[in-house]
């Protein structure tokens, strides 16, 4: 598949898509050999329409009324995703969020190998965390370029992530993901997807703090009958 062919997959496709991978992998490991598009949405909560069309993006067609062949529609789908073959990643910002996602090692499953950490700290830099060696910010453009680095993972204070993301680009980084509270600018040719976790907190507290009052108006009507 082309990069031009990948771009136009929708977006809420891609992030169906590792959904689909973890149960199908669930089930291979099962012992089946087959599955429906029903039976991935019922057990994802989801239409079995789109189901059908998300896969559709693979290449892998299903036979009627049998399914799809899982060894080759794991297979489709971590092609697609990249999964298949490691990454090696650059991380800048050894701090608590960056030591974490370095320990993470479900990364590996994903293709994702972070190989070095940078930071500006002279408490940090030189020391290894999780068996990753810490490296100065300034060595960043160097070694992304040595090792034909593709990603770059940002989890710096907000006020130096576009210095990150700028050294990653002089480094010939294709692909950053950047979990800094920051808007960064980057050319059009790299691809930059940003994890928004204020955002994201800002949607969990509001509705749970709708549900909280629902069941409290709730509980006091109860309570006046």
């Amino acid at each position: 598949m082309t990069a031009k062919e990948v771009q136009a997959i929708p977006v809420p496709t891609l992030r169906r898509l590792p959904s689909y991978l973890r149960f199908l992998k669930k089930v291979q490991a099962q012992g089946r050999d087959v599955v429906s598009c029903t039976h991935i949405a019922d057990a994802l909560g989801l239409d079995p329409t789109q189901v059908r069309k998300d896969l559709a993006v693979t290449g892998i067609v299903g036979k009627p009324r049998v399914g799809y062949h899982l060894p080759a529609l794991v297979e489709a789908v971590e092609t697609l995703l990249g999964w298949n073959n490691t990454t090696d990643a650059l991380l800048v910002g050894a701090g608590s969020l960056g030591t974490a996602l370095m320990g993470y090692e479900g990364f590996r499953e994903y293709g994702l190998n972070i190989v070095a950490a940078f930071d500006v700290d002279p408490e940090k830099v030189g020391a290894e965390i999780h068996g990753r060696p810490v490296l100065h910010v300034d060595q960043l453009a160097n070694l992304a370029s040595r090792l034909h680095a593709h990603i770059g993972i940002i989890t710096t204070p907000a006020a130096e992530a576009q210095r990150a993301a700028d050294l990653m680009v002089a480094g010939g980084v294709r692909g950053i993901w950047n979990f800094a509270p920051a808007d960064l600018e980057v050319p059009d040719e790299v691809i930059l997807e940003s994890v928004q976790l204020p955002a994201s907190l800002a949607v969990l507290s509001t509705r749970l703090a709708a549900a909280l009052r629902e069941d409290e108006q709730g509980e006091k009507s109860d309570g006046s009958q």
